[in-house]
């Protein structure tokens, strides 16, 4: 069976648990064992692709079809391992299962409580589908102490004295802020946090301790008389100069040789740090720069764009570059035509990324003009593409093309399919229904043109699958006479319906695509798209 590392915080930084949940298992993966990382969600939607990007950040989507919590697009950059449905929950989706098996009759008229019933629905998700795997950390969302997350405390605890005493080790991420009034560190933040965690049964293993500042020996020992720990075990977490650098600097501090220990493992191989070693050389010392506008919604929070920043991070790692991004609000290309060569002329290469509704739309077609006629490299990724296939359509002679998702429209360029074929057979989807039912979501299969350049960018591939979340396709009917203004449909879903790729033989380098490659995309692995991508804006940046 496999070992439990159960992770939870007191007040943390944003990058707090998601990014240490995922180091860690980055370093036990180093020593050759296979890992698997779990998130617990407090909140009650039944999973976050009901949630605004601006208050939870981008939602993550698996290759199964899961609309889940970005952390997990940290666990699978990290890991390689790529997640599924059964690797994050939410206290909704707990409660919605729950109060069906009780009107189903399943509960037998017994009263349905928090415990068991909650709990129990909790530790049987930490128990399931544990294939063969070494270790499995689980990361409980929100801090100690919060009512929302009490039931996974309790579950945690039920799970620690239920397994095998060799079986769970508690990691507890905590703060140590600096006062810089006082010029030191203060301890009692984490000591409170612990006595909290204390109180609902858990005694912590190992520390993690956020700093901006060392954290001296004193204080390390402190902290350990207080916390009840080894002094070795309460490890320091500086601020990193970047995210890749984080598994390295922590092993540095011990923190995986802590958690082996806390296990009783004592014969475990010696970390291979060789890949996080090459990422960080190629990210600390680049050959070159290109700058990258991103003409976007939701550009006031970066975490709503989280994938796609750490993809271009990744187009840059595989060119040895460093990508300067410039986050660009549409909405600005909208009010004056004058702003748009201020802001994009000094770009060496223009995204136009995913997102719903109207707001924002006419900069975004703005953008893809300005690409287009400028023959400066473009990416339209998702709504992105529509955007492109809009504009082709509007160049085309067609005015009043547009999308259905902004209203009616004469020339519905985009719109909902309601019907195509899949793997699994017919799919079908209702116009009008609930909105989740109108999406298309996780991984589809797309045919390549065997000549085009976006083949060629999959190293010759005439078959790929990508991860999709949308509910609008470009309507077909407008394939032939977009082909003949020269926006070439290069991808298309195995059936031939529903177009995947569009790109301009005409131009340097522009690509749409309608899935989000983003998703796939890893430090030591970048997805090909962001790599050609950044390769064509780093051709760009020569002619300046």
């Amino acid at each position: 069976m496999a070992r439990y590392i159960f992770i939870t915080g007191g007040v943390v930084s944003s990058l707090g648990k998601g990014l240490m949940a995922a180091s860690l298992a980055a370093l036990l993966q180093a020593r050759g064992y296979k890992v698997r990382i779990r998130k617990f969600d407090p909140y009650l939607n039944v999973d976050p692709g009901t949630m605004s990007p601006y208050q939870h950040g981008e939602v993550y989507v698996t290759d199964d079809g899961a609309e889940t919590d970005l952390d997990l697009g940290h666990y699978e950059r990290f890991t390689g391992v790529s997640a599924r449905q059964s690797d994050n929950i939410t206290s909704g989706r707990v409660y919605r299962d729950i109060i069906a098996k009780e009107r189903r009759g399943d509960y037998l008229g017994a009263t349905v409580q928090v415990i068991p019933h909650v709990t129990d629905a909790i530790k049987q998700f930490a128990l399931d589908d544990q294939d063969d795997h070494d270790f499995i950390l689980c990361e409980i969302g929100g801090t100690v102490g919060d009512i929302e997350s009490l039931p996974f405390m309790e579950a945690i605890r039920q799970l620690r004295n239920e397994l095998e005493p060799d079986q769970t080790v508690s990691v507890h991420v905590t703060l140590v802020p600096y006062i810089a009034a006082a010029g030191e560190l203060k301890t009692k933040p984490t000591q409170h946090s612990v006595r909290e965690l204390a109180s609902l049964g858990i005694k912590p293993d190992v520390l993690l301790c956020r700093c901006e500042h060392p954290l001296p020996d004193g204080e390390r020992r402190k902290i350990a008389q207080f916390c009840n720990v080894r002094a070795e075990s309460v490890i320091p977490a500086l601020d990193a100069p970047s995210i890749y650098s984080v598994p390295q600097q922590y092993h540095a501090e011990g923190l995986d040789a802590e958690v082996l220990r806390a296990f009783g493992i004592k014969d475990a191989p010696k970390p291979d740090l060789a890949a996080w070693e090459d990422v960080t050389d190629r990210y600390f010392h680049p050959e070159g720069e290109v700058t990258i506008g991103v003409v976007g919604k939701y550009v006031g929070l970066p975490d709503a764009y989280k994938s796609l920043n750490e993809a271009l991070i990744h187009g840059g790692l595989a060119n040895r570059v460093k990508v300067n991004i410039r986050w660009i609000d549409a909405e600005i290309f909208e009010e004056d035509d004058s702003d748009i060569a201020a802001k994009l002329e000094p770009m060496h290469g223009i995204l136009v990324p995913g997102g719903f509704g109207e707001r924002g739309s006419e900069g975004k077609i703005a953008s893809v003009r300005f690409a287009r006629e400028r023959k400066v490299p473009f990416f339209g990724i998702c709504l992105g593409m529509q955007m492109a296939c809009i504009e082709g359509a509007r160049e085309a002679g067609y005015e009043k093309a547009s999308s259905t998702e902004f209203g009616e429209t004469s020339e519905p360029v985009v719109g909902i399919i309601t019907e195509w074929m899949s793997e699994e057979g017919l799919q079908q989807r209702e116009a009008g229904g609930d909105l989740g039912g109108t999406m298309r979501l996780g991984a589809y299969e797309a045919r390549l043109s065997p000549n085009s350049h976006v083949s060629q960018i999959y190293g010759g591939e005439t078959a790929i699958s990508e991860r999709h979340r949308h509910r609008y396709e470009v309507n077909g009917a407008y394939i032939d006479p977009l082909e003949k203004q020269g926006l070439v449909f290069s991808g298309m879903s195995p059936d031939g319906l529903l177009p995947e790729i569009v790109e301009r033989p005409d131009h340097p380098w522009f690509v749409g695509v309608q899935f989000h490659p983003e998703l796939k995309s890893k430090p030591f692995d970048p997805h090909p798209l962001f790599a050609g991508f950044i390769a064509a804006a780093l051709e760009q940046s020569r002619l300046f």
